[in-house]
């Protein structure tokens, strides 16, 4: 059995492909890695948002899955749309790493400070930063992560806002300079975690010898929390929606909320439930924040990036 990988080519993308690889090598399964350059990596110019919310890392991938060029994409799960398009799904989720945001620099940063810029083009950063730090200016910054910290360095901003995964991941840890508290700066949903995602062409021995290689299972149920929350919100990469479940005592815990985009409102909720409850617990979380006045902002939100 050979399974091809499917990923994007930049290092980050490719310390991903190469963790799995090194998963399938471990349960005897030979692998080969195939990059894929995505809509996301080709247009650099704009922020995420403005390309489309859905797919823009995912899209090109994809049409190799369908085609049988790869048998498995790898992706970061936070790139992952809420929604798949037809005969495609998840099929395992690694180990999480730490889900929080940090700010990366090569100088020292003080949040207070009021002439600070920092780069980010993540909506959800943008609403929580005009929440808590309103007098911080932000600077959309694109590219692999390399490319944006030479950007930094040159001048283009003082920090960059990222996710701890990819900065750990890069070895970038002596760079970090701050970390936010992810009770107060809810993460992505997906944040720290990789999906394997495939077409059902794929042949059923492939997809359990994948699945039993890669998936952990307290970050799947983690996972399926989250989504379901996100499939429910229809968020994607412009709406600023947030959402975080961990496992402590054999239940499942799950934060989730949608902040407007100035940081004025906020509307978010926890809640607890069995770990066979996750599904309906995003579900019942999402519909929770939509009548409690998440409508009305994701309203106003959508208003917005129609005139823009």
């Amino acid at each position: 059995m050979k399974i091809k990988i499917g990923t994007r080519g930049s290092k980050l993308a490719l310390w991903q492909a190469y963790y799995v690889r090194d998963r399938l090598a471990k349960d005897g399964i030979d692998s080969e890695i195939i990059t894929i350059e995505t809509k996301g990596d080709k247009i650099l110019d704009v922020t995420i948002s403005k390309i489309g919310s859905k797919g823009v890392f995912t899209e090109e991938i994809e049409e190799q899955l369908q085609s049988g060029h790869i048998d498995i994409a790898v992706h970061s799960a936070k790139d992952m749309p809420s929604s798949l398009p037809k005969g495609f799904e998840l099929i395992a989720f690694s180990e999480r790493e730490k889900a929080h945001d940090v700010l990366v620099s090569h100088k020292t940063i003080d949040l207070n400070q009021k002439d600070l810029v920092l780069g980010t083009s993540s909506t959800r950063r943008i609403a929580f930063l005009q929440k808590h730090f309103p007098h911080v200016k932000t600077v959309a910054v694109r590219g692999n992560l390399q490319t944006r910290i030479n950007k930094m360095k040159d001048g283009v901003c003082d920090a960059l806002w990222l996710a701890y995964a990819g900065a750990h991941r890069m070895e970038y840890d002596d760079m970090i300079v701050h970390e936010f508290d992810e009770k107060e700066f809810v993460p992505a949903v997906g944040q720290g975690s990789i999906a394997i995602e495939v077409f059902e062409n794929i042949s059923e021995d492939k997809k359990i010898a994948v699945r039993k290689a890669i998936n952990n299972v307290e970050a799947e149920t983690c996972l399926i929390a989250e989504r379901s929350f996100l499939a429910v919100m229809n968020g994607g990469c412009s709406i600023p929606v947030f959402g975080r479940a961990f496992i402590e005592h054999e239940a499942l815990t799950l934060r989730g909320g949608i902040i407007s985009l100035d940081g004025q409102t906020q509307v978010s909720k926890t809640c607890s439930c069995t770990l066979n409850a996750a599904s309906k617990a995003g579900q019942t979380l999402a519909e929770y924040v939509l009548d409690h006045g998440g409508k009305e902002i994701l309203d106003e939100i959508r208003k917005q990036q129609a005139i823009d």
